[in-house]
């Protein structure tokens, strides 16, 4: 036997290395891929309100939204219609998504514009007029609100 001879394989071993190899990738690919969609409902949700938002259907955003009884229509206006707090909304984007430990929903920080498209980053005068809200997902009724503190 000399230094650099090549090591002879059995065939079995061989097989067996590119199944787990296989195995190890499947387990990988499946673990990223819930990674990238474990809060997906949830920001589906916030799309479809925000969107509502945008396009001025008010009352589809409430009903999205699933208010409690304290949070009438004209609360719910004077905080996202065009003239209320966070309007006028003309584009968005989900920032951050984020689960806190033993919590029943996801906190989504989303960046709301008045310019439509949203602001490019090196576009400081536009982007100093982007506000950022945090919103709260319900996991068992997909029910917006603002975070609990």
């Amino acid at each position: 036997m000399v230094l650099f001879d090549p090591i002879e394989e059995h065939p079995h071993a061989k097989s067996r290395r590119r199944i787990i190899v296989a195995i190890v990738l499947v387990i990988f690919a499946a673990g990223g891929l819930w990674w990238l969609l474990r809060y997906h409902k949830e920001r589906v949700t916030i799309l479809h309100f925000m969107n509502a938002v945008i396009a001025g259907n008010m009352q589809q955003a409430y009903e999205i939204w699933k208010p409690s009884q304290s949070y009438s229509l004209k609360d719910f206006n004077d905080d996202w219609g065009p003239n209320g707090y966070y309007g006028p909304i003309k584009s968005f984007r989900v920032a951050k998504t984020e689960h806190l430990r033993g919590g029943s929903g996801v906190e989504i920080k989303v960046r709301l514009s008045p310019y439509q498209p949203f602001p490019d980053d090196d576009d400081v005068a536009k982007q100093n007029k982007t506000k950022e809200v945090t919103l709260w997902v319900q996991f068992n009724d997909e029910s917006i609100s603002f975070p609990p503190f």
